[in-house]
């Protein structure tokens, strides 16, 4: 699905649903940066990011919340920008992030009734296609963790995973940092 096209986010957890039988777990992960000066910026931008990176959870995550089964789970992958920006020309994607903390926040209140469980992973810099840890701005970036590397994937995963599972029942309302320490 195409997480900027309206439909399609609510589409895809319905058809989820409906080919599993029932839903237990959403994780929301799609999300595009758009980097520069805030005067470079054009409507078009603001428009993309905000409706991949904010409508687009917003609109699955309400789907979601009809169709999950009590003691759900909501996840929701945001970044470490929304609570430390490193420097100039992350305006826009700073602001689509932090838009994620407020709505952690509401879901958790709205679905706890139903201990349906709503959190949020902060990742730092990340080993991925779009930000590799041999790119232009690696090494900056590696710098202000405090590990001073890039994390994988798969310690994202892990976290994720842990949210997702029994033992983070009692685990809502929250953002948790895989960040390498980015935001110590």
């Amino acid at each position: 699905a195409d997480a900027a096209e309206a439909g399609d986010a609510a589409g895809a957890v319905e058809r989820a649903a409906d080919d599993l039988g029932h839903l237990d777990i959403l994780v929301n992960n799609a999300g595009i940066g758009v980097l520069g000066p805030i005067g470079d910026l054009t409507l078009a931008d603001v428009d993309r990011v905000l409706a991949i990176n904010v409508r687009g959870v917003f609109l699955a995550s309400q789907a979601a919340a009809g169709r999950l089964r009590d003691g759900g789970r909501i996840i929701t992958v945001g970044s470490c920008i929304a609570q430390r920006v490193p420097g100039p020309g992350a305006t826009l994607y700073a602001t689509s992030k932090a838009a994620l903390i407020g709505l952690n926040k509401a879901l958790a209140r709205e679905l706890g009734g139903r201990r349906i469980t709503a959190n949020l992973v902060q990742p730092g810099p990340i080993d991925t296609d779009m930000n590799p840890a041999g790119g232009p701005f690696a090494e900056g970036q590696s710098a202000m963790t405090a590990l001073g590397r890039f994390g994988s994937a798969d310690e994202v995963a892990s976290l994720v995973a842990y949210l997702a599972g029994d033992e983070a029942a009692y685990v809502t309302g929250t953002e948790l940092s895989v960040d390498g320490g980015h935001a110590a």
